[in-house]
């Protein structure tokens, strides 16, 4: 199976590169990126294990494309841009809920598993974007909320009227103790974990908003509906799930104590060490039943996870110990990397590399919970458009399978509330102005120079357009050999067609304090990667990444290679096939 796929993944890449696409002659300055093409078809794309060699890409669709002109992103406008993504080089969409929810928390408070809220459409624009998905080669994976439900969930309505109702055990329900909450738990979204219930009697525990009650999973009738809904979105030709919050999925059961820490949170509450209701072994036991009894049950379908998991042992966990739960737990660490640089990042990616199962390495750099990585790593007086092109680098060169977030390609920037009275986020609204909340990262994507920059004809966006969307959209970006699109365009286009990316991760020159460096190698050919993580210029010596000489750069920004060393300006990335020394 593999000599075959490298077989055609050589041909096309030998048809791409005669057609002048990623190579240039040395030495290179800037980004030499071709213009507009038309992406080569993912070879891998049938395979059961498609997921492994695709690029996901993370849709918000309150904020992608509004087609009614409401002000809300919906459906129709996500498959009106199918074309882009396909052309983009995306195989597969992570859909952020888009069930019947009150919206307290945009989504992650779900009505109803089975159906569409009806301000992103209906059923069948959901069934119609699926179609158009395969049609295009692009797969729709939905974020599936494991955790909690809306209080306005029938489940929870049902279970709230009465102690002796047949839903009560849905949820985790439990008297007070000395006239307050069962015990001392916070919520992730501040304020105690537990809500009172006049008509019930008992407190209900919430790891995060009080409108969004925790579900018992310890209940076989909640797991089985859980899995049921699983079953019932695969019979539609969903490809998977994102599971949201998994690592709140149990509590301890006698309901004991956190340990407190020093200080208090932001939203002014005693921060705790939250051991007893937070990655609890039993999360892992529910993941493997969910993959056996359902998930594997369906050729090709995939779990991933949202896992903040800080160490390669502590991301194993997630695969199982026969790589039997997420196929695809998020290495979310990297985003959380502090400081942003060459030693850091080495570390946590040699620990996923050489994590104890095996597992399959996913990477984000950027979500709907954080600050876009352009805003959040660029120094004052550089060009964000560098960090978003090392940060695209990274992502696309490494060993694993990248999920992108809308607008990631095109360099947006956060646009952060400026008042109180602006926000939109709960946690926002709760911890100002300690915590604005995550509407800077959700703002309209940047589609042209238009009003509301593409994103509808002219209603108001529940969230402001960027202040640079005049310059940073895609359509300016589109017919520009130097533009963060391009760049990410055309590093796509390698991860189909370059041989060494379905290689071996190499870690070169590891002592080095600026430069992430790396070889993807193959037997048919090997590409050396250089990342400079630093605002200062930086020099690597062939000899110090296993190279003889440079045979054909490949993708370059800021950097250029002379002799037998590469120059490297800050932020700089250099990505090229080598001769390597035996």
């Amino acid at each position: 199976m593999l000599k075959s796929w490298l077989n055609g993944t050589v041909a096309l890449g030998m048809a791409l590169l005669a057609s002048g696409c990623a190579v240039a002659a040395e030495p290179v300055q800037g980004n030499t990126s071709p213009t507009p093409m038309k992406m080569p078809a993912n070879p891998a794309a049938a395979q059961a294990d498609w997921w492994k060699k695709a690029v996901f890409y993370e849709v918000y669709p309150r904020s992608f494309a509004d087609s009614d002109n409401d002000g809300v992103g919906d459906l129709k406008g996500i498959a009106g841009r199918i074309d882009y993504l396909r052309d983009l080089g995306i195989d597969a969409i992570w859909l952020t809920p888009m069930f019947p929810s009150p919206q307290v928390d945009f989504g992650y408070d779900v009505s109803d598993f089975k159906d569409v809220d009806p301000q992103y459409g209906t059923l069948a624009d959901l069934d119609r974007l699926i179609a158009l998905g395969k049609q295009n080669g692009v797969k729709l994976v939905l974020d599936l909320v494991i955790n909690h439900t809306s209080d306005q969930h029938e489940w929870f309505k049902q279970a709230s009227s009465a102690r002796d109702n047949p839903y009560r055990d849905f949820y985790i329900w439990r008297d007070g103790k000395a006239g307050g909450p069962p015990n001392n738990w916070t919520s992730q979204f501040g304020g105690p974990a537990w809500t009172g219930n006049s008509k019930a009697g008992q407190y209900y525990y919430h790891m995060y908003t009080p409108e969004q009650p925790d579900l018992n999973l310890r209940n076989p009738k909640v797991e089985a509906a859980m899995f049921d809904i699983v079953r019932w979105w695969f019979d539609k030709g969903v490809y998977g799930f994102r599971l949201d919050a998994v690592d709140s999925m149990f509590e301890r059961e006698d309901l004991k104590d956190n340990p407190e820490l020093p200080g208090k949170d932001e939203y002014g509450m005693p921060r705790q060490e939250r051991i007893n209701n937070y990655r609890l072994p039993e999360v892992h036991t529910q993941l493997q039943r969910l993959r056996g009894q359902v998930v594997d049950r369906y050729p090709g379908r995939v779990l991933i996870g949202e896992t903040y998991a800080e160490t390669g042992k502590d991301i194993a966990r997630y695969y199982g110990p026969r790589n039997d739960e997420i196929q695809m737990p998020m290495f979310l660490s990297l985003i959380r990397a502090k400081p942003f640089a060459a030693s850091s990042l080495r570390e946590r990616i040699e620990a996923v590399e050489n994590n104890p199962v095996g597992g399959w390495p996913t990477f984000a750099l950027d979500n709907h919970d954080n600050i876009r990585a352009a805003s959040r790593l660029t120094p004052p007086g550089h060009d964000p458009d560098d960090i978003a092109k090392l940060t695209g680098a990274l992502l696309l060169t490494l060993r694993g399978t990248p999920i992108l977030y809308y607008g990631q390609e095109i360099g947006m920037l956060n646009n952060d509330p400026k008042r109180v009275e602006d926000v939109q986020d709960p946690i926002g609204r709760k911890g100002w102005p300690q915590e604005k909340g995550r509407d800077g990262e959700r703002t309209p994507m940047q589609w042209d120079a238009s009003v509301n920059a593409g994103f509808n004809r002219g209603a108001k966006p529940w969230l402001p357009v960027g202040d640079d969307y005049r310059t940073r959209n895609v359509a300016a970006q589109t017919s520009d050999p130097s533009s963060v699109l391009s760049w990410y365009r055309q590093l796509i286009a390698l991860r189909r067609t370059h041989p060494a990316f379905l290689g071996d991760f190499i870690s070169v020159d590891r002592t080095n304090p600026s430069v992430l460096a790396f070889l993807r190698s193959s037997p048919e050919a090997t590409v050396l990667v250089l990342l400079n993580l630093s605002d200062k210029p930086a020099t690597v010596g062939l000899a110090a990444v296993e190279a003889v000489r440079i045979t054909k750069p490949l993708a370059v920004n800021g950097a250029s290679a002379s002799g037998s060393e590469v120059s490297l300006k800050p932020f700089g990335a250099y990505v090229a096939e080598i001769a390597r020394r035996k």
